[in-house]
């Protein structure tokens, strides 16, 4: 198989024990290529696993209903989509009285990982509140999930984006390790019928977006709804 000039920097830069990040910087590319290319040449999975280290034991693992419904229970997945966004929620503990909490706002037809908070301390007496201001957008609420669950979720959800040229979002290297170790499983289906399906939200640049799909998915192989806020 041939190799482009840029795919052969990219591999080289590799080689020198450069990160990905630091690649795409030197060359003036996306992270997302950058990505790409090392996958295509077996040098690098999609999603980065942390050690287990000493992360604080896990209280409680939580899914907007909606979206552990659709990917989870394999529901409404005929149903035309009117929403794509999903939160996922890692609470672990940190003593008695105080829990460490990250959340992770996945767009689970396209994007990937859209924001991500954390992480935070909240006392136990303050984490319903928490729990209820940070779910109030989504109708049906959160069901409860496993971690391996909630690691699919997050971690399928950034691999599934990067195939179509999408980055997570940055704060992920903040959040990351809060994920644990994932296995690998569950392997989840992500986008509609086969397909990205993509919802433009109030702060996306809708035309990048669809540039993107044509890119590394090609016309006609993807779905999107423009307009919707």
């Amino acid at each position: 198989m041939a190799v482009s000039e840029l795919e052969q920097d990219i591999l080289d830069l590799h080689a020198q024990d450069l990160s990905p990040r630091h690649i795409a910087q030197f060359l003036g590319v996306s992270l997302a290529q950058v990505h790409h290319i090392l996958r295509a040449h077996g040098l690098e999975q999609v999603l980065t696993l942390p050690p287990l280290g000493d992360l604080p034991p896990v209280y409680q693992c939580l899914v907007s209903r909606a979206c552990g419904d659709y990917l989870l229970q394999n529901q409404n997945r005929d149903e035309m989509p009117i929403s794509s966004l999903g939160l996922v929620t890692i609470t672990r503990l940190k003593g008695y009285n105080h829990f460490w909490v990250c959340t992770y706002l996945i767009d689970y037809l396209c994007l990937g990982l859209k924001d991500t908070l954390g992480p935070r301390a909240i006392e136990r007496d303050r984490y319903n509140y928490f729990l209820e201001t940070s779910y109030q957008a989504f109708p049906g609420g959160y069901s409860e999930i496993s971690l391996a669950q909630a690691q699919a979720l997050v971690f399928g959800a950034v691999e599934y984006a990067a195939k179509a040229g999408f980055e997570a979002n940055s704060d992920f290297e903040q959040t990351v390790y809060h994920l644990g170790h994932w296995s690998g499983q569950p392997q989840l289906e992500f986008g509609y019928q086969g397909q990205p399906f993509y919802i433009n939200g109030p702060y996306d640049d809708a035309r990048q977006v669809i540039k993107s799909l044509e890119t590394h998915v090609g016309r006609g192989k993807f779905k999107y709804i423009l307009g919707i806020g």
